[in-house]
């Protein structure tokens, strides 16, 4: 517990609301994939209009796999899941690990948040120059991902200079 008091007071908290967020969001764009591939005549409540629709961008090809997986399996592989499955994923792992003061624990926060950031340019690029389309949901999930690494990179930062101090 000694090591905890170290850690930028802030930390947890922000942790544990980005996380809960990024879950919420990716279990919501994951209702959205079903129900929208269950009727297609499904309106989602970030369905705005044409060029700003989440249930359009989650059930095109990008929405499963970031849109990569199914150069190698079938698009139907049990391989080729959506990406809000990884998001809820992500946020799981990233508040388990959040609980240790490790710096094993804050490397692997640091650098699966580098993997997030990168898969969240990639979409983004994507939302924005093949589907030219703007959603709310995706959006705020970049948001949070970007949160996320600011504060794993300061909890790393921290955790390495408790160690520092302890020798």
């Amino acid at each position: 517990m000694a090591a905890r008091q170290g850690l930028p007071r802030w930390e947890r908290k922000a942790r544990v609301f980005l996380c809960l967020f990024g879950l919420c969001l990716s279990v919501y764009a994951l209702h959205v994939e079903i129900s929208r591939e269950r009727d297609p005549d499904y309106r989602a409540m970030c369905d705005l209009g044409e060029s700003v629709s989440c249930s359009k961008v989650f059930t095109s090809r990008w929405g499963r796999g970031f849109g990569l997986v199914q150069f190698f399996v079938d698009k139907d592989s049990p391989l080729n899941q959506p990406n809000s499955l990884l998001g809820i994923i992500f946020y799981t792992l990233q508040m388990g690990l959040g609980l240790s003061p490790s710096r094993k624990a804050a490397l692997a926060l640091v650098l699966s948040s580098w993997v997030s950031m990168a898969g969240s340019l990639y979409l983004a690029s994507i939302l924005a120059f093949v589907l030219g389309d703007f959603c709310m949901v995706c959006v705020s999930t970049y948001i949070v991902n970007f949160a996320l690494l600011y504060t794993n990179l300061k909890r790393r930062r921290a955790i390495e200079e408790m160690k520092e101090k302890t020798g």
